[in-house]
């Protein structure tokens, strides 16, 4: 990195802006929720990567009361002087290119996350209106963008109103973007509080000391972060509530070559594994060679002390990668240049120098700290960890082989309880997991038999949350879900065996349907995930209330809805209100609930990861209090939009 000089020159362009208004979608995702809060991600990155590139140590996001946001940071500021080509200055070049920056040579940013992003153009071309101001040499700058349409019709998007203009002078340094997303692009412009709270909580644990201060002047709502232990800190936040084996983080941090690497890592009591990965800032929720680098050199190092040690006898054979990581609770946060993302939702690290390189790292940070007298105990409490998984799994490894087996499992689990579909075709089929034989019933006679298959559940599913993998195993209602699936599950998981491309949880609309949901998704977190990050996983949602008069009637699916529908249906309403699945006849249950071209799904996602693993503990967890508290600030927390996104069909 050539330090602090940042000019035009340094800004490549790689093509232009024309498609992004024609097809958003493929630039942000969706036009939805997601979509929107992404036009802010876009602008928050660039500051991220300023600050944590060393130049700045303050973003302060605003959520403004017409609806537009605010993003200023304290960094070099967006170059202003003209760029040598295309003649233009920077701040324009940045905001009216596609793919221009400064992060696509390693002179100016040693580490970026906004590299393989769609950039700060796309929340241009897809705004109404956008403002810049920049200060930077001892000046202030401003320049306006608007999206408008000609007498044609035809919407030009993002266009510069004018050059960039010198307003004054300025003692500071950095960039404040505002923008106001366009209605005729979004199906909604409110932004989310909750949502950019969470990330900007992430973001700050993730780089050590700076401040993010978020403000949201439409309730006055306010919060800053800053975490001088960095990841540490990220470790403790996300064992809040469980029973820690040992109390301060084990913490290795190292430099290669190309990577830069800082992890921690925390055991529990729990039985699963909870790893969060995370490349230049940008979440790695399926993983990636990073993580491979980081399992291999753990396991390999851990196997090694513990025969030094005579933890393991000579004839014994060495734990599995999966024993030391029972319990376990890791951020690897790696920063590196030429980022090869597998997909442009960068969910998944591709660099396979990366492996080797943070398994050399890792291998040799951890060696050290192993080495130390004072960390024995810690070693000692996770080698014992691993000794007691090592011994369930053999217990769990006799449950697997009974639940692969066609004739012991399949046909005892299944025979008389899942009601199969005819289609083979796995990506027309639905599950319905549905809550009691009464609501099954109905469900099995007004099903599409073609491609709907209907499992009833008998009783309550165990809890996953608080049991080892052979309890899970050894239940009944979790075993036939399994079976039904045909992906095995947990290490042996493999989506590609996934009998019904959609697994609907259909259950009743009180307290106990919510307790059953609350289940069913802990057991998929935690033993299925890639079912539900691969969007496979749906909540049916059934009405609430008929509202009907002669041959009137509208179903309503909440109580905010119940008045308007009362209007619409007129003098002499009557109301039904349904206390359960099986009071409604099959007619009424395909019309309402299972009729893919009227029903409401509700898919379930996770764009936050280390959110849903706290929001999981806090729910399922042993901590009463904390789930009281938990509930009474969340009391709809099953539509959190961190988790869910509503959709018809």
């Amino acid at each position: 990195m050539s330090g602090n000089s940042y000019e035009s020159k340094d800004i490549v362009v790689l093509e232009g802006l024309d498609a992004v208004r024609l097809r958003p979608g493929m630039y942000i995702g969706t036009t939805g929720s997601k979509g929107l809060h992404h036009l802010l991600w876009e602008i928050v990155d660039n500051s991220i990567d300023e600050v944590s590139n060393g130049f700045g140590n303050k973003i302060s996001i605003t959520l403004n009361t017409d609806g537009s946001a605010t993003v200023e940071d304290n960094g070099r500021g967006i170059p202003v002087d003209l760029h040598p080509t295309l003649k233009k200055s920077g701040v324009e070049v940045v905001f009216t290119q596609l793919h221009a920056g400064g992060k696509f040579n390693n002179d100016n940013y040693g580490y970026s996350g906004g590299l393989h992003g769609v950039g700060a153009s796309v929340t241009n071309a897809l705004s109404e209106w956008l403002k810049v101001t920049v200060c930077k040499d001892g000046k202030k700058y401003t320049m306006d963008f608007a999206s408008f349409a000609d007498e044609n019709g035809k919407i030009h998007s993002g266009v510069a109103l004018k050059p960039l203009t010198l307003i004054g002078e300025s003692n500071k340094t950095g960039t404040t973007v505002t923008f106001m997303p366009d209605i005729r692009v979004f199906k909604e412009l409110t932004f989310n509080y909750d949502i950019i709270a969470k990330r900007a909580r992430e973001l700050a644990f993730l780089n050590k000391g700076i401040i993010i201060e978020l403000c949201d002047k439409r309730t006055k709502q306010t919060d800053t972060f800053c975490f001088e232990g960095g990841l540490k800190d990220f470790t403790l936040y996300l064992n809040e509530g469980k029973n820690k084996l040992f109390n301060s983080p084990i913490h290795l941090e190292g430099e290669s070559n190309s990577v830069k690497l800082e992890a921690s890592i925390q055991y529990t009591d729990s039985y699963t594994e909870n790893s969060f990965s995370y490349v230049n800032n940008i979440p790695t929720t399926e993983g990636g060679t990073h993580e491979t680098g980081f399992r291999t050199a753990w396991t390999k190092v851990f196997n090694e002390y513990a025969r030094a040690n005579s933890f393991l006898k000579e004839k014994e054979q060495n734990f599995l990668g999966e024993d030391f990581r029972e319990g376990i609770t890791v951020v690897l946060a790696i920063k590196m240049r030429s980022v090869q993302f597998e997909g442009q939702t960068k969910t998944k690290l591709g660099n396979p120098e990366a492996r080797v390189e943070v398994e050399a790292i890792i291998t040799k940070e951890l060696t050290k700290f192993l080495k130390s007298q004072e960390n024995e105990k810690i070693a000692e409490i996770i080698i014992n960890k691993a000794k007691a998984a090592a011994k369930v799994r053999e217990s769990a490894r006799k449950a697997k082989e009974l639940a692969r087996a066609k004739n012991s499992v399949d046909n005892y689990n299944l025979v008389g309880k899942l009601s199969a579909c005819t289609s083979r075709k796995k990506e027309q089929c639905e599950l319905f997991i549905v809550e009691g034989d009464s609501a099954g019933g109905s469900a099995k006679m007004g099903r599409d038999r073609n491609i709907q298959a209907i499992l009833p559940l008998k009783g309550k599913p165990l809890n996953a949350e608080k049991k080892r993998i052979d309890q899970v195993l050894a239940n009944e209602e979790i075993r036939t879900i399994i079976s039904a699936l045909e992906t095995g599950l947990g290490e042996d998981f493999d989506i590609s065996n996934l009998r019904y491309h959609k697994v609907i949880i259909l259950s009743d609309a009180d307290q106990d349907g919510a307790h059953i949901r609350a289940i069913l998704l802990t057991f998929f977190f935690r033993y299925m995930k890639k079912l539900i990050t691969d969007g496979h996983v749906y909540i049916g949602l059934p009405p609430l209330y008929k509202v009907f008069k002669r041959d009137i009637e509208e179903y309503v699916y909440s109580d905010a809805e119940l008045p308007d529908a009362v209007k619409r249906v007129g003098k002499g309403y009557q109301i039904q209100r349904y206390k359960g699945l099986g009071e409604m006849n099959p007619e009424q249950l395909w019309d309402t609930t299972m009729n893919p071209n009227k029903r409401t799904l509700v898919k379930v996602g996770i764009d936050d990861a280390a959110e849903a693993e706290k929001m999981i503990t806090t729910l399922m967890g042993d901590n009463i209090e904390a789930r009281k508290v938990y509930i009474s600030e969340h009391a709809n927390f099953n539509k959190d939009e961190s988790l869910f996104d509503e959709l018809k069909g």
